[in-house]
């Protein structure tokens, strides 16, 4: 394909899910790579410090330089982008990607339905606004997140997928009603592999909650497989009072994403850390050990 020969050094500003793929896609590309964010870490609303420090070194590694903790104050050029400054020191850059987070869509309702703080469209489970028959999905609409237990608002395609079929069936007269969301989600750069579902520590303490961590890193496979053995980090966070699972943090160089899925049920159900320490996890060596690491971190628990 055509490739522009000018554009040398891109810098994308916002180290969400977004810009780090998009710094991950631009750096393939055989072009300089420099990602900013105001914080000082890499995928702050879905992983904590141990764990998204874990994709910023894979990331430097891969030769993608991270001016974290630097706040963008101008993008600088005569008629075409020259350079970016931030608070810090200015960079020459030959293009500048602002991947900075989302606003909702909703001017065609505007005025005429409710809306939540972000200006999303306010829905119940059915996937109804505030006006009767009038339904909004996608990352137009709040979802029901049953993590905090209260409405929320986040952008994923999954959730916009199932929140089209409520919908889609609720408008053609057949009732059914979400189950809500725990926002699990994935992303892989550079070969390793992070998911996590539900809230981080940070975050639950932010919603109030009183959290502790259970954290193991561990071989998936028994020791004698030595044939794609890679080591994989679970953090789970869960409340201290309570003793329900929060949410869960995982890493890993191997494909361990389904796990994940056992987490966002749990969440969903009110399971306590303690119903997964026994829970039956099959064993076979070519996929886990006799036992998991899942099982691992919940007998961890205090």
């Amino acid at each position: 394909e055509d490739q522009n020969e000018d554009i040398k050094k891109v810098a994308v500003v916002g180290a969400g899910y977004i810009g780090v793929e998009l710094a991950e896609a631009f750096k393939r590309n055989g072009r300089e790579v420099v990602l900013i964010d105001v914080v000082d870490t890499c995928l702050a609303g879905y992983y904590d410090r141990d764990l998204s420090d874990m994709m910023s070194k894979q990331m430097a590694d891969n030769g993608i330089e991270l001016a974290f903790g630097e706040t963008v104050k101008a993008i600088e050029g005569d008629g075409k982008v020259e350079r970016i400054v931030t608070d810090k020191t200015s960079r020459d850059v030959d293009m500048v990607v602002l991947a900075v987070g989302f606003r909702p869509n909703t001017s065609l309702g505007a005025g005429k339905l409710e809306t939540f703080r972000n200006g999303a469209f306010l829905v119940n489970k059915k996937q109804e606004t505030s006006l009767p028959d009038v339904y909004a999905v996608g990352d137009c609409a709040t979802v029901y997140d049953n993590a905090i237990n209260d409405t929320n608002y986040i952008a994923l395609a999954s959730n916009a997928l199932r929140s089209g079929m409520v919908a889609g069936h609720n408008a053609a007269g057949h009732d059914i009603e979400s189950l809500g969301v725990q926002g699990s989600n994935g992303i892989s750069i550079f070969g390793l592999n992070m998911v996590s579902t539900g809230l981080t520590e940070e975050k639950a303490k932010r919603f109030g909650f009183n959290p502790v961590t259970a954290e193991i890193t561990d071989q998936q496979k028994a020791a004698f497989m030595e044939h794609g053995n890679y080591d994989v980090t679970l953090k789970i966070v869960y409340d201290k009072d309570s003793r329900e699972v929060l949410g869960a943090q995982m890493a890993s160089l191997g494909d361990i994403s389904m796990a994940i899925h056992m987490f966002s049920l749990a969440i969903q159900e009110h399971i306590t850390i303690d119903r997964l320490a026994l829970l039956d996890l099959f064993f076979l060596p070519h996929f886990n050990q006799p036992l998991s690491y899942i099982a691992k971190a919940a007998i961890s628990a205090k």
